[in-house]
């Protein structure tokens, strides 16, 4: 197939899914296969929950906006410009994704294909539904793409290059059973926000957007707080506040009353706005309803911290402080070409 082929697949894909939203769903009569798909996949949305009780319609519907925010033909040409895959030989490459957030693992998916290589996806048991859907959808749009897509239910075989994310224990075992093939493993990270108290309301309600969405179960999601030494958090809760619906949620709400009983009966000192605690902590992976906070005399060890520290990082939030930090509100909404781990996919497509 040429990629131009694959690429208006995936734009077509980007116009479906952007039909879909929190403000509700809006049939567009131009939009390709809406017949076969549009009802499906709206009743998928409302029956996510079911499959994972985190997967709730609007953490969904968030993530397929995102989706359909980034699959243009503008995005995609900006983010292919730098690669040459006219000479590909197609190669099966393997998918081991994740499945902590909804489409965790659609980049992987879509920058397989894009490259003109051949996908063996093994789907989380947290998140087998919504992208076998959209691959159907694709297959409907470009007959072509089924003979390049094949979901795996047992054990992983017949690949040449993997792609495997999981934690930092599976990891290892992904690094000894895949040691005689091309592959990215992916550990266990976490985000960092590095504030100097100049931050507005503003920013401070998208950094809660940023350590909120997903309910914090993204490696893109804040989960360690750099303040500067005697930093007045009033702001930072008032701010918070716009997010305490959070509690609503069953699942979240038995993790704060948890999370929150053991570190009082470790006798730890907390701050607590009755739906999320912060607590003073050198660790950057908190619990879910907690974000760990850490003092800082200057700027210059925080930057010293974190370059030590890459590895474990997945993005830095702040207002600048931080080169290529990225701005409050936006963890969530990364750009074809922010590659997880900071490791390009694509360039490593074209080597395989």
């Amino acid at each position: 197939m040429l990629q131009s082929e694959i690429k208006s697949s995936f734009v077509e894909l980007g116009n479906f899914l952007g039909q879909f939203s929190e403000e509700g769903n809006v049939k567009v009569a131009s939009v390709l296969q809406n017949d076969l798909f549009f009802d499906e996949f709206a009743n998928l949305i409302e029956l996510s929950q079911s499959h994972n009780g985190w997967f709730t319609p609007e953490q969904v519907q968030f993530s397929v906006q995102s989706w359909a925010k980034a699959l243009t033909e503008d995005n995609l040409n900006q983010w292919l410009s730098n690669y040459d895959f006219s000479k590909t030989e197609p190669k099966k490459t393997g998918l081991i994704l994740a499945g902590n957030i909804p489409l965790v693992g659609f980049h992987d998916f879509l920058s397989v294909l894009i490259s003109g290589h051949d996908v063996l996806v093994k789907t989380s048991s947290n998140d087998q539904h919504l992208l076998k859907f959209l691959a159907k959808y694709l297959i409907a749009i470009q007959p072509e793409l089924n003979s390049k897509i094949t979901f795996v239910e047992g054990k992983l075989e017949g690949f040449d290059a993997v792609i495997a994310t999981g934690s930092n224990n599976t990891a290892r075992y992904f690094e000894y059973y895949f040691k005689d093939k091309p592959s990215i493993i992916r550990k266990n990270r976490n985000s960092v926000a590095v504030l100097d108290g100049t931050e507005t309301h503003e920013d401070l309600v998208g950094l809660g957007e940023d350590i909120f969405r997903y309910f914090g179960l993204g490696c893109r999601n804040v989960s360690k707080l750099f303040v500067p030494k005697g930093y007045n958090f009033d702001n930072f809760f008032k701010a918070m506040y716009e997010f305490r619906e959070v509690i609503q949620y069953e699942k979240y709400a038995n993790n704060y009353d948890y999370n929150k009983a053991v570190f009082l009966m470790s006798n730890f000192q907390l701050l607590d706005n009755e739906f999320m605690t912060i607590k003073e902590d050198s660790s950057y992976s908190s619990p879910i309803s907690s974000v760990f906070y850490e003092f800082y005399d200057n700027l210059n060890e925080v930057n010293s911290r974190l370059n030590n520290d890459l590895e474990q990082i997945q993005c830095i939030v702040s207002n600048n402080l931080i080169e290529n930090s990225v701005s409050f509100g936006q963890t969530q909404q990364p750009k074809l070409w922010d590659y997880a781990d900071n490791v390009d996919t694509l360039s490593f497509l074209s080597k395989i």
